[in-house]
């Protein structure tokens, strides 16, 4: 069997020694501002399918594909057309997420996608990322979390998954949203003023709500609170982060209307209106948003 390979999650890598410097140089960088550096390109993954793979990983790796065999017939059989599914054994080069003990040459299935002519992508000597879980009584084994979740590297989707898993595991993390419990709205002393608020379910039991506030002549604003206190001032996430995702992912399209189901008429349908202005400002989760 392969001798474990100790990995540090932020920093191993076994490049030469001036790459390792610019690669412990741009992890600083992201480090500190929560960004990839100028010099990273861009991310083939969108900010929301990031975090769905990585939430859904409990190992991710930057690889070195060693072999490929391609696989055919009934194992498969529900591969799509434009894509081929591959047997792949690569080169453990850095561990993104998970345990602090690795094997150093892993497997796996993945689907690739197949060029404009038919021709699968010559996969020996790539390098890629995969996103996988672990498989029992088989330490050199992956499954990867979809088909498609081995992507090639490429140094602004490592530094995006790197923060996206850094955010993750924070103590702090905003929690999954799972429901809406309760909306009500709040006249105001004049015409058109008032205020709404939504109470958020989430997964944690911890507290998230919301706050839209009407003003006169002003446009609506509207706030998250990852607490008991309310901070008008706070304002929205900014998009593409972890809270933004928990948001535009986690929460219905509409406002049920048992949210509503004890407000007078009146008040419901203004609550039930700020909670889609609310909505339409997080945008679409995912690629499309």
């Amino acid at each position: 069997m392969n001798p474990t390979l100790l990995l540090a999650v932020a920093s191993l890598s076994l490049a030469t020694p001036a790459t390792s410097a610019f690669a412990a140089q741009n992890a600083r960088i992201v480090a500190e501002n929560g960004q990839a550096s100028p010099t990273a390109a861009a991310p083939t993954l969108g900010y929301a399918d990031t975090v769905g793979r990585v939430l859904q990983s409990t190992l991710i790796v930057d690889a070195t594909i060693r072999s490929a065999v391609r696989i055919k017939g009934a194992e498969a059989a529900t591969v799509p057309t434009n894509r081929a599914r591959f047997y792949v054994e690569a080169d453990v080069v850095a561990l993104i997420r998970g345990p602090s003990a690795v094997a150093p040459r892993l497997g796996w299935l993945a689907d690739v996608p197949l060029d404009a002519r038919g021709k699968a992508p010559k996969l020996q000597k790539m390098r890629v990322i995969a996103f996988g879980r672990t498989v029992a009584n088989r330490a050199d084994q992956i499954q990867l979390v979809t088909p498609e979740s081995q992507i090639a590297w490429n140094s602004g989707d490592e530094a995006q998954i790197r923060r996206v898993v850094r955010d993750v595991l924070a103590p702090d993390a905003p929690p999954a949203i799972t429901g809406v419990g309760n909306a009500f709205h709040v006249p105001g002393t004049l015409p058109g003023e008032g205020e709404t608020q939504v109470f958020l379910q989430t997964a944690s039991g911890d507290p998230v709500s919301l706050l839209v506030l009407r003003r006169p002549g002003e446009q609506r604003r509207w706030a998250v609170a990852l607490g008991e206190i309310v901070d008008e001032a706070a304002g929205p996430p900014p998009r593409d982060t972890l809270l933004w995702y928990r948001l535009a992912c986690g929460l219905p399209r509409t406002l049920p209307a048992s949210a509503v189901a004890n407000e007078e008429p009146a008040r419901a349908a203004l609550a039930t209106e700020d909670y889609a202005f609310v909505v339409s400002a997080l945008g679409r989760c995912g690629s499309g948003a």
